[in-house]
């Protein structure tokens, strides 16, 4: 299990670091089509920072399927309604290849406030 400190860094540098982890980027055996052994736990969450303005910027989109579905929120309002753990966690997915090994490997990522 490898820990990440997000302590005043910022989300996109502790996701990345995180997904390079729990793709096995970081091993000598590494292979695209297997999942990494190791997991990934990433504390002090809550102490992320965003640069900028992108707390009012940043946008989160999610559509149901159906007409006039399409919901889109902010970060702030992500945060509020969510918590810190789910931006994070919003964040290592996307940086996750989009494939049937994605849900194995998000499942090795722990997150504590």
């Amino acid at each position: 299990m490898i820990t990440i400190d997000a302590k005043d860094k910022t989300l996109g540098r502790v996701a990345s670091a995180a997904a390079v982890v729990l793709l096995g980027k970081h091993t000598a055996v590494f292979a695209k089509n297997t999942v990494a052994q190791e997991g990934v736990t990433i504390i002090n969450a809550s102490k992320v920072r965003l640069s900028g303005a992108k707390t009012k910027d940043k946008k989160y989109v999610r559509y149901s399927g159906y007409p006039g579905g399409q919901k889109i929120e902010n970060y702030a309002m992500l945060v509020a309604r969510k918590g810190q753990t789910e931006a994070i966690r919003k964040a290592v997915l996307g940086m996750l290849p989009k494939n049937r090994l994605q849900a194995k490997r998000i499942k090795m990522l722990i997150i504590e406030k």
